[in-house]
C-alpha cells in the first residue's frame, strides 16, 4: 500500500472513531441508551420501599406494588407532572440506595423517632405504635406473659429498636428475640409454632391478621411496647425536593385526598392513625 494512502486512511479511521465517541456522549446526554434505561431523571420520582410492609407498601396477589404510602406518592407525582416509580429495596441497604441517588426518598412506614438527624424529613403524617401479636389460644394475655417465650421481629425495625432500647428490660425476659427478614416470615413462624409472638407495627399487625381466613386465631395484646411517627425520609440536605413534596402533601390533606386514600386501608387502621393538619 502507498504510504501516503495509508496515512490518509489512518486519519479517516481516527476521525470516525472520534465522531462515534462524541455521538455516543451526545446520545447519553440527551437521555439515550443507559441514561434512559435507569429512569432516574429530574421528572421521575423514585420511591424506595420495603415490598413486604403492608399496608404501606407491598406486592398484591396480582404481583403489583400497592399500599397507602405508594398511593400517596402516586398522587404527589400526578399533581407535579412527575413520573412515579416504585423501587423495592433491601431494607438493610436503604441508606446506600438513598446516598447513591438510585432512589429519591424512603416512603414506607418510615419511622422518624431516633433517626431525626439522619435524613431530611417531611412532617410526620402517621402516629404509629409497636405491639405484640400472639395466637389466641397461646395463653399470652399481657407483656409479662412473654417471659420465657420466643419472640420474632423484622431486622432493623422500630419494634426491634424498642426492644433493644427503652424496652430492653422486657426483651431480657424472652427466651429469645429473633430477627427475621420480613413480617410474612414472622407470621408463618407464628402460625407453625416456630415462635410464640411477633413484635410489629400496629398497622401491619392489623393488616396481617385481618387478611387471614383464620383471623380469630390471632390476638393483638392491649399493651403496646412503644409509639412513633412516620415521615418521608430524603437524603440529608435535599430540602428542595422535600419542600415540594411537603407542599403537595399539605394540599392533599386540605382537600381531603389523604383521608379518602386512607379509607381504602381502614382494615389496617390507617384512617385513625393519620396526623391531621
Amino acid at each position: 500500500m502507498n504510504k501516503k494512502i495509508g496515512i490518509i486512511l489512518a486519519v479517516v479511521l481516527i476521525a470516525f472513531l472520534a465522531m462515534g465517541t462524541a455521538s455516543a456522549g451526545l446520545f447519553d446526554f440527551l437521555g439515550g441508551d443507559d441514561a434512559a434505561s435507569d429512569g432516574n431523571d429530574e421528572n421521575t420520582f423514585i420511591v424506595g420501599f420495603d415490598a413486604e410492609f403492608p399496608p404501606y407498601g407491598y406486592k398484591d396477589d396480582s404481583g403489583n406494588y400497592v399500599g397507602f404510602d405508594l398511593d400517596l406518592a402516586k398522587e404527589v407525582c400526578k399533581r407535579n407532572n412527575w413520573t412515579f416509580k416504585a423501587q423495592p429495596i433491601d431494607w438493610d441497604a436503604k441508606d446506600a440506595e438513598l446516598d447513591s441517588g438510585s432512589i429519591d426518598c424512603i416512603w414506607n412506614g418510615f419511622t422518624i423517632n431516633g433517626r431525626e438527624n439522619d435524613y431530611t424529613w417531611s412532617e410526620p403524617y402517621i402516629d404509629n405504635k409497636q405491639v405484640i401479636v400472639v395466637k389466641s389460644d397461646s395463653g399470652i394475655k399481657s407483656l409479662d406473659d412473654l417471659a420465657g417465650k420466643t419472640v420474632e421481629t423484622q431486622k432493623d425495625s422500630s419494634a426491634l429498636a424498642a426492644l433493644q432500647g427503652d424496652n430492653k428490660t422486657l426483651a431480657d425476659t424472652f427466651a429469645t428475640l429473633t430477627e427475621v427478614a420480613d413480617y410474612n416470615t414472622a407470621f408463618m413462624d407464628l402460625e407453625s409454632g416456630a415462635c410464640d409472638a411477633v413484635a410489629i407495627d400496629i398497622g401491619v399487625a392489623q393488616y396481617q391478621v385481618s387478611s387471614k381466613d383464620n383471623s380469630d386465631d390471632y390476638s393483638i395484646l392491649d399493651d403496646s411496647i412503644s409509639s412513633e411517627q412516620y415521615g418521608i425520609g430524603f437524603k440529608k440536605g435535599n430540602d428542595a425536593l422535600k419542600d415540594q413534596v411537603q407542599k403537595t402533601l399539605d394540599e392533599m390533606f386540605e382537600d381531603g385526598t389523604v383521608a379518602k386514600i386512607a379509607e381504602n386501608y381502614s382494615d389496617a387502621g390507617v384512617p385513625g392513625s393519620l396526623i391531621t393538619k
